[in-house]
């Protein structure tokens, strides 16, 4: 497989040959990491929803929020938490108002919809043979996961100290 070949791996999982067990670690889980989100990016696209809208959902399943709070929680600017919960808005995910605290504020709510989408999309991560249901210990290597970001984010850190 050619380098950057990485994305038609998740259209043509027979063509994946045995030559793919020789691959270094690294390669390995950049090549997972594309055909998973390809594949999930799917998913939510079949329920009018993005990776963006998803993790905004996520953080609003505990209670409303304001805009800049999700802009800062997602990691995103306020311009693009602001197309974010326009999508979500337009697709009946989230509603807005006006805070009542703070007016200049706009607070953002899940919605009924909202809520079945993201229990949808967070079954399809855990149960689908074609997304994480395909590893034998979601938990485990959920674990595994975070304790490999934060290992590389910390060493990172550590670099640009130097």
């Amino acid at each position: 497989m050619a380098e950057g070949d990485e994305l038609a791996v998740a259209d043509r999982p027979d063509q994946v040959g045995a030559d793919v067990a020789s691959w270094p670690t690294g390669r390995l889980l950049s090549v997972a990491a594309r055909v998973v989100e390809k594949r999930f990016e799917d998913f939510l696209a079949t329920r009018g929803l993005t990776h963006a809208g998803m993790i905004t959902l996520h953080h609003l399943a505990d209670g409303p929020r304001s805009q800049r709070e999700l802009a800062l929680l997602c990691r995103v600017t306020d311009q693009t938490m602001s197309r974010t919960i326009e999508h979500l808005d337009r697709g009946g995910h989230v509603v807005r108002s006006q805070d009542t605290k703070d007016r200049r504020r706009t607070s953002v709510k899940i919605t009924a919809a909202g809520r079945r989408a993201l229990a949808a999309a967070r079954r399809e991560e855990r149960e689908s043979d074609t997304l994480l249901g395909a590893v034998d210990d979601y938990e485990h290597f959920r674990r595994q996961l975070i304790a490999l970001i934060a290992a590389a984010s910390s060493s990172t850190e550590d670099d640009r100290a130097q």
